[in-house]
Formats: structure tokens, sequence, C-alpha cells
């Protein structure tokens, strides 16, 4: 699965390579991670069981302009956090396609690929649609909330993700 991100990554960087205006970028900010399971009980009964918690995400991202008001946005990301002395280790490849709806305002979505890192997880890796905003503070500096809404495997995770970033 760690050759399918990769691959993706690459994929995606290339096809866009020839793009006019490219800049690179970092961003990073506090991820607050929710688990949701649902689960048979031995007896016919559903049962969901949930957890949150905190940590953080850092990473690094590309910016296409593909037309006057549209970008797109292929990145990567390490996310970590920690719940009861249990680590929570991800990498994700998210891919935002960014609209310009006023002045310095974005709004953004897309598809994101997580891999859990985590040697016991049963489902290592995940997919989740990214929705969120951004404000360009100054023409390189910007902060971006979003909702990264998992949408695949057992046990459904996602990421309320609030960070800053910098375009070189």
């Amino acid at each position: 699965m760690k050759k399918i991100i990769l691959t993706l990554a690459v994929v995606l960087t290339a096809a866009f390579a020839n793009a006019q205006d490219m800049k690179f970028g970092v961003r990073g900010g506090i991820d607050m991670v929710s688990a949701k399971t649902t689960y048979s009980d031995g007896l016919g009964n559903s049962v969901s069981a949930t957890a949150s918690t905190t940590g953080f995400y850092a990473g690094g991202f590309v910016n296409f302009a593909i037309a006057d008001k549209f970008t797109i946005e292929p990145g990567i990301a390490y996310h970590a956090a920690s719940k009861d002395g249990t680590k929570l280790n991800f990498l994700s490849v998210p891919v935002t396609f960014k609209y310009l709806v006023a002045e310095k305002i974005n709004i953004l979505a897309g598809p994101a690929l997580f891999y859990n890192m985590d040697s016991a997880a049963k489902d290592k890796t995940t997919f989740n649609l990214d929705l969120g905003a951004s404000y360009d503070i100054t023409e390189n500096f910007f902060v971006d909330p979003r909702y990264s809404l998992g949408l695949s495997g057992d046990t459904k995770v996602s990421h309320f993700l609030i960070g800053v970033g910098y375009r070189f």
C-alpha cells in the first residue's frame, strides 16, 4: 500500500508539472481526530463506539493554477496523536481542488488517502473526503481549516484540521 501512496503522489505531481503557475509550500497545525467503530455484539445487535484525541500534522504541497480562480493542490502530510498511551500515526495524501470565491477566500474539496502507520491497525489504508476553506493572509501566508470525513474501513477515522501554511 505504501507503493500505491507514493505512486499516486508522484503521478499527480508529474501530471501537473507543466502548469504555468506552480508553487511549493508547507503546512501544519492541530489535528482533532475522531474514530467511530460499529460492530456486532454477538446477539444480533449493532454497537457503536467512538473515541477522539488531539494531535498535530505537518507536511508539504504543490499548488498548480489551472484557471484564473481554480487550483489543484496535491500534498503529503504526517499526522500524530496519542490517546491513553496509544500513539496514532498517519500519512495522508490529499488532492485538494480550490476555488477562489472572493478576494483572499477559497473553498476547497477533494479526496484524501490516509495510511495508518500503526502495525496493529486492521484498516491500513482508508479514503476520506476533505472539505474546507482557506484565507490568504498575505500572498504567501494562509490559514486553512478543513474537515476530513472518513469514508472507508471498519473504523471511520475523521480529522478536523486547523492549519497554517506558507507558499514559497
